[in-house]
């Protein structure tokens, strides 16, 4: 089997794993769950905290939930799907890969991480 196939249906595999797994259990009822060590150290709120409920309450259908738990990664979701695609297929779509990730690409994804940042912890 070539290579490049066995690293999509690894790559699609895990990711069934990871929604199963958020699907089945609740990370607010369950202690194992991974928590975040930035806010435990920091107590500010890192661009990713709530992304964990946030993917429970969309596998169950509850949008306006996960809007609540993290609102920013819940938009950002149509890109990062949009990313593995690409990823999967830059050889195919030279020209697209390397637009999209391109400096000023990059620089605007992470602008947008830092601001939410900001905005989660000092917007009020």
């Amino acid at each position: 089997m070539n290579i490049r196939i066995v690293k999509r249906l690894a790559a699609v595999g895990a990711g069934a794993a990871v929604c199963l797994l958020y699907l089945l259990a609740d990370p607010a009822d369950h202690s194992w769950m991974p928590q975040c060590f930035f806010r435990h150290l920091t107590g500010l709120e890192c661009p990713g905290c709530g992304a964990q409920r946030m993917l429970h309450a969309l596998l169950h259908g509850d949008l306006l939930g996960a809007w609540g738990y993290n609102p920013f990664l819940l938009l950002m979701i149509p890109l990062l799907v949009f990313m593995g695609w690409l990823e999967m297929r830059r050889t195919r779509y030279p020209a697209l890969y390397a637009r999209f990730y391109s400096l000023p690409v990059i620089i605007s994804i992470a602008l947008s991480v830092v601001g939410w940042f900001l905005i989660r912890n000092f917007g009020d």
